[in-house]
């Protein structure tokens, strides 16, 4: 796949960039050691310092960088600001909250018969990021900030589509001070990503992207022993019992399947509604559907912009028209307009049986499965029935059906009455195929740390 910025509204290149040659990337991987040396030496009030300036930053170039992300994938401009501050949110989360998340562990001194004895969190060295174009600053943030914290430095190979966000990402950071080799973006195509992970100074890898991209970086990271997080994809539930507010269930489960496009990990897809309120649900969701509006991306009022990608479109019609052969009902949508670039309408598929890729599988486009179901069981029984567990929602006022869900849910994360969305306070991961370790919080800065014990006698 060419380096390039393509926009997504029109099919056209507007830009292309050269990839690394391997001499070059040799130089990127020396910087990232001799920026490890640097940045590991100092102090969490240093580091505060440039994290706040690349806060700052953020926010003084919102506008811009809005844009460039919107033109690169078709986000609308409102969800693109929305994301750029959001980034900024999580560098000062860390900027102020890096020191107590790493700070040293006492343990018992006497039942471990020493003096002295304590865990002390220490940086890992160089990491490898690879992420994908979707939220093409959000999810290299939630890596760059914690990693940079903690003393770590970045190495960031971004999707192909969005160069100009990844380059960004490179120059964002060293303008608010971080020391040289501190985050470097490798403009590389994904062939080059086993060799730079064998490389011996690069010591771990995170990856955001699909699970076939992740049982690919494990394999390579598990052969050079090498530490890996996966964020991988996901085919949330989203339920609906009947004692649930139900006008407020539909404008979450509309918002929620069309965010970013409908182009989101952690967006419901699969919506599971008791049959007690099935039709009320339905109705009001496909109405909600119906009204959003598609057009361009920088328009103020648009709610839905293209998909990414051409081969991203392709596969959300195959999809949708494997389910239609096989039996299902659209509601809405359903049919991709004949003009320019990669559109696709917000959809409500009915009737999903196991057949169906659909019923299974992550759809990654504004495109929703609905499902009824006769009981609490049952609709735990159809929410855990993939071999996916990132995100989940439940609707219902009963506390002890509430306590329940929580509970049977399979899931990195149960969300009830509310969306799943992600914030630099709470562990974001996922379970099942959609990966393993953490991201955010303090879960997430202390996964690429060494966890030393120190005893003293």
């Amino acid at each position: 796949m060419p380096i390039a910025t393509t926009n997504p509204v029109t099919g056209e290149v507007e830009r292309s960039f050269q990839a690394l040659s391997d001499s070059e990337l040799e130089q990127r991987l020396q910087a990232a050691a001799d920026g490890f040396a640097t940045l590991s030496r100092t102090t969490f009030a240093q580091r505060s310092v440039w994290m706040l300036a690349a806060a700052d930053i953020l926010e003084s170039k919102q506008d811009d960088i809005a844009t460039t992300m919107t033109t690169e994938m078709g986000k609308t401009l409102r969800a693109a600001k929305a994301e750029v501050a959001k980034c900024a949110k999580a560098c000062r989360f860390y900027a102020e909250s890096a020191e107590a998340f790493l700070r040293d562990e006492p343990v018992d001194a006497a039942a471990v018969g020493a003096r002295q004895s304590y865990v002390r969190y220490e940086p890992l060295g160089p990491v490898l990021a690879v992420m994908p174009w979707n939220f093409p600053l959000w999810q290299a943030m939630r890596f760059a900030a914690p990693a940079l914290m903690a003393g770590n430095v970045g190495l960031l190979k971004h999707a192909s589509n969005v160069p100009q966000t990844a380059l960004f990402m490179q120059e964002l950071f060293s303008s608010a001070g971080f020391p040289a080799g501190a985050f470097q973006t490798l403009l590389v195509g994904s062939d080059k990503v086993e060799a730079i992970l064998a490389d011996k100074r690069v010591v771990a890898a995170t990856l955001t992207g699909s699970e076939g991209a992740g049982r690919s970086i494990a394999a390579a990271a598990g052969k050079n022993l090498k530490k890996t997080v996966l964020e991988l994809g996901g085919s949330d539930p989203f339920v609906v019992m009947p004692s649930a507010d139900l006008d407020k269930a539909a404008e979450v489960a509309t918002t929620s399947r069309c965010q970013n496009n409908g182009q989101s990990c952690i967006a419901a897809k699969r919506f599971i509604v008791h049959t007690d309120v099935y039709d009320a649900f339905s109705e009001a969701f496909v109405a909600r559907m119906s009204a959003l509006v598609v057009g361009d991306p920088l328009a103020e009022g648009t709610d839905v912009g293209p998909l990414a990608t051409e081969q991203g479109r392709k596969d959300v019609q195959a999809q949708v028209q494997d389910a239609v052969d096989k039996g299902a009902q659209v509601l809405c949508g359903g049919q991709a307009p004949d003009k320019p670039g990669w559109w696709y309408p917000p959809t409500v598929v009915t009737g999903l049986t196991p057949d169906m890729e659909m019923y299974s599988q992550e759809v990654f486009g504004p495109v929703a499965g609905l499902y009824r179901v006769s009981s609490y069981e049952q609709a735990i029984e159809v929410a855990n029935g993939t071999d996916f567990g990132l995100g989940s929602n439940a609707w219902t006022s009963d506390p002890d059906e509430q306590e329940r869900f929580i509970q049977d849910l399979t899931a990195g994360a149960v969300f009830i009455n509310g969306m799943t969305t992600s914030y630099p306070d709470l562990p974001f991961g996922g379970v099942k195929n959609s990966g393993y370790g953490r991201e955010l919080s303090a879960h997430g800065i202390r996964e690429f740390c060494n966890a030393k014990s120190v005893w003293a006698g």
